[in-house]
Formats: C-alpha cells, sequence, structure tokens
C-alpha cells in the first residue's frame, strides 16, 4: 500500500495536515488531540476491534505506520499516537523519561474507554512501551517491540568512535543529549539529518520517499521540536537509573527485529517473559514497518489474535 502526496517545489508536499494525512490512508482513519494532565497528545484511530496502540520514534511521527495501519484496522482498533514532544503532540518542558511518557499512554488509553490495551512500539515507542509494560501490567494485554528495548547500563558503553568494521556509528544518541546546539545548527534543515538517516540505512531507498521525508521534516523542523525530541535522549540517565526497579513482564512478547538488533532481541526477549517470540526482518535495517510492512502487518497480527 502506497500513499502519494503531491509536492510543490516552493512550500513542499501539499495535504501535510495530520487530518489530511489521515484521510488519506484506505479506509476511515481520523486526527483527534486529547487534552491529558500535563500534555496534549496527538492520535491517529481508525478500525474496530481490540484496541492496538502504536508508538513511533525518532525522527518520525505516527506517519511511520501508514503502510500497516490499513490492514490492523480490518481486526483492531489502531491508534497511532505522537508521543510527548513529537508531531501534533504537546511539548512541555518536562517529563520525557520513559516511565512518564508511558503515564500518558495509560492516560490516553484510560480517556478513550479502554482498561486494557495491546501495545506496538518502534524506537523511542519501544522504550515507552517496554516502560508501560513494567509499570502498569493491570493494562496491557500483549507488547510487540520493534528493533529497539529500553535503555539500561549497557548504553553508556556505545562507542562515540566505532571501528569500521562494527557496524553503523549511532551518532545522534550523543548530539541529542547535548544541550542548546542541536537547535541551532539544523533547525529550518532537518530535512538533511532526515535525508542522512535514510540514504544510508534504507535497504529499499524508495520505501520512504520525498513526500514522507517532508512530513518528519516538517514534525522536526523547528527549535521547539528540536529541543523537546532531544529530550527524549537527555532522559535516558534516568531511563536507565528506571529500569533497574522492573521485573519480568507477565503477558506476551512478540520482537520483531532486523538483522542488526536480532542476536540482542534473541539473547534479551526470553529473560522477559514467559512467553516470547522473535520473527526475523532480513531487508531491513531498522525503518521496519515501512521497508517490510506486510511482514510486519502479518507478524502483528497473528501475535494479537
Amino acid at each position: 500500500m502506497s500513499v502519494d502526496l503531491e509536492l510543490d517545489g516552493s512550500a513542499g508536499p501539499r495535504g501535510l495536515t495530520d487530518e489530511e494525512l489521515a484521510r488519506s490512508l484506505p479506509g476511515e482513519f481520523h486526527s483527534r488531540h486529547a487534552e491529558l494532565d500535563g500534555v496534549r497528545l496527538h492520535y491517529v484511530e481508525g478500525g474496530s476491534g481490540a484496541p492496538l496502540f502504536l508508538l513511533p520514534g525518532w525522527p518520525q511521527t505516527w506517519w511511520e505506520f501508514r503502510k500497516i495501519m490499513p490492514a490492523l484496522a480490518e481486526r483492531y482498533r489502531v491508534i497511532a499516537v505522537d508521543l510527548r514532544g513529537m508531531g501534533g503532540s504537546g511539548r512541555p518542558d518536562s517529563g520525557y523519561d520513559k516511565k512518564t511518557m508511558a503515564g500518558d499512554i495509560l492516560a490516553l488509553a484510560r480517556q478513550l474507554g479502554y482498561d486494557r490495551v495491546n501495545l506496538v512500539g518502534h524506537d523511542i515507542g519501544a522504550m515507552v512501551a517496554y516502560s508501560f509494560t513494567a509499570n502498569h501490567p493491570e493494562a496491557i494485554n500483549r507488547l510487540a517491540l520493534l528493533d529497539v528495548v529500553h535503555p539500561d547500563e549497557s548504553r553508556y558503553d556505545m562507542p562515540l568512535l566505532p571501528r569500521p568494521d562494527r557496524g553503523f556509528n549511532m551518532w545522534w544518541w550523543a548530539f541529542n543529549q547535548v544541550p542548546e546546539l542541536p537547535e541551532k545548527l539544523i533547525a529550518g534543515r532537518m530535512e538533511h539529518v532526515i535525508d542522512w538517516l535514510f540514504d544510508n540505512s534504507l535497504v529499499d531507498p524508495a520505501s520512504i520517499g520525498p513526500a514522507d521525508r517532508a512530513v518528519y521534516a516538517r514534525a522536526y523542523d523547528s527549535p521547539e521540536a528540536i529541543r523537546a525530541t532531544n529530550r527524549w535522549y537527555q532522559a535516558f540517565h534516568q531511563d536507565i537509573e528506571d529500569i533497574q526497579s522492573y521485573g519480568k513482564f507477565g503477558v506476551p512478547l512478540l520482537g520483531i527485529a532486523s538483522p542488526v538488533s536480532h542476536d540482542q532481541f534473541q539473547r534479551l526477549l526470553p529473560t522477559l517473559a514467559p512467553d516470547v517470540r522473535v520473527v526475523k526482518v532480513d531487508r531491513a535495517l531498522h525503518w521496519i514497518p515501512e521497508e517490510q510492512p506486510e511482514l510486519v502487518a502479518r507478524a502483528l497480527t497473528e501475535f494479537f489474535g
């Protein structure tokens, strides 16, 4: 499934509002906002059935799930959420540790009338979904993590200068922790960051095209957006402290992993829950929902039942 957004050379792609993007998807999806205690969250919902929350990551928005949302909406009530600081959601000064952000998702679920939900998280969204499961076990049925787990002590061992044969240099983990400088360097220039990331880590460059990249660049292009989303990374120290008190999960756990994360998922996930499945996605390095949407949608549907 693909969505065509008209490109305008002077103003970027037309139809970039969240409501227009939501309506561009097959089926019936709508952009909504929820006023919660401490933050305003934006989300896109559609379909019917059990609630299935989709949590995206950096440097993306709910739009990263566009290719799988129509298929999932045939069986579930799909709610794709912009996290605190992301896209159409609010940008408060604090609360970017994943425990607080998990509380945002719980408050949204409660406001929508759900006692228990299913969660899918990718990248930063996976960290929030992990924290949700650890802190609110009474509110979750099943959990799926895409390519990323919660920060732990091992993150302090990430090299700033990895050896040439040791994989991708995740330079943004350090860069996004620097206060004040990133917004001065890349505000109004986020398209270059977006293009660099995708050009250097997509197996299929066409899977995230110019119009999609423009959606993400617009969401992160202002100084306020850069400051807010950098706080996800600046909160890692608190996240690492928090995870030390988390126990095992009592719910089924699915990991969908790229070749980069597959070994870690195979080693770590069975220690977290009694019912664990790990699915490997061969032709993707990180952007799994966009590069392999059919595989992801099928794996999620089989897992959530």
